[in-house]
């Protein structure tokens, strides 16, 4: 059983370890706020690029000489999975949700028959991942370094992509990230991003944007167009992701950083009330012993 001595040293174990989850609770929603506002400032810009590649592809008759980005190779063979988490923990189960969908991907990938490759943005994914899936890492990219992450980070990652797709490593590319809902939500995103999925485009053209009765001339032609917007578009893509996942991360930090201060707090309260009664009953003892002494003398 526990002494005295024993419950004071833990109740300032606890203390030490409660003064530091609510640093990182502050420290947490200081990063928050910024990494709230570049998420926010950045989905318009996505989403308008988006529009702008549906317009384009609008006005081609035929996606024979569509960039293979775009379209794909005609293959569904090999797939590669992008998994976006965080460079630490201690952020509740944000990077846990992404694992767990790439596992899940991977094994369903798996049993079908195909060929999956993982791609690694992030530390903890990486390092939860090789544990069952090692052989299938063949990338693995860190951030640690990076304070404020830019689009620089974003494209070098995408021209790797781009790379492994031009050396016919893959033919399917998907993304795996935490986006940024609230304070206590974060939501995962499956995107796919090679072949290019959704924005309107369909084989032979695709669903006309609403443009207000304006008639646009491109030049140069649009095939053309689309052979710098489509990695310009992935990188967009990837950058959105990065931002969306490091808003996401800091919330789940914030979240769980103040949970584990209530935590240490109601576990100290409990702990100095076991202390207190112990003290109590040691000090009732010796009073009954010193008593008991004086009236045998």
């Amino acid at each position: 059983m526990a002494t005295v001595k024993d419950l004071t040293v833990r109740i300032a174990s606890v203390t030490s370890t409660q003064k530091i989850t609510k640093a990182m609770q502050m420290v947490a929603a200081a990063k928050l706020r910024r990494a709230q506002e570049a998420a926010e400032a950045a989905r318009p810009y996505s989403d308008r690029m988006a529009g702008i590649m549906a317009s384009v592809m609008s006005n081609i008759p035929s996606l024979d000489n569509a960039p293979q980005l775009l379209v794909g190779n005609g293959k569904d063979d090999v797939h590669l999975l992008i998994a976006v988490t965080a460079e630490r923990g201690l952020c509740g189960g944000f990077n846990t949700q992404t694992v767990r969908a790439v596992r899940a991907k991977t094994r369903q990938l798996l049993d079908a028959g195909k060929t999956v490759k993982i791609f690694c943005v992030g530390k903890k994914g990486n390092d939860a991942l090789k544990r069952e899936y090692g052989s299938l890492i063949i990338e693995a990219v860190t951030l640690r370094e990076v304070k404020n992450v830019g689009f620089a980070n974003a494209a070098d990652i995408s021209d790797q992509i781009i790379a492994l797709f031009e050396a016919g490593e893959f033919d399917v590319c998907t993304m795996f990230y935490n986006s940024f809902v609230s304070v206590i939500a974060q939501e995962l995103v499956e995107q796919q991003l090679i072949p290019l999925a959704g924005g309107g485009i369909s084989e032979g053209g695709g669903e006309e944007e609403d443009l207000g009765g304006a008639i646009y001339d491109f030049e140069p032609e649009e095939e053309e167009l689309l052979g710098d917007l489509v990695p310009r578009n992935l990188s967009v893509q990837v950058f959105k992701s990065l931002l969306e996942s490091a808003a996401a991360e800091n919330a789940a930090r914030m979240t769980a950083m103040d949970n584990a201060t209530r935590n240490a707090g109601d576990m100290i309260d409990k702990l100095t009330l076991t202390k207190n009664r112990m003290r109590q009953a040691q000090i009732t003892k010796e009073l009954i012993e010193i008593i008991s002494g004086a009236e045998a003398v």
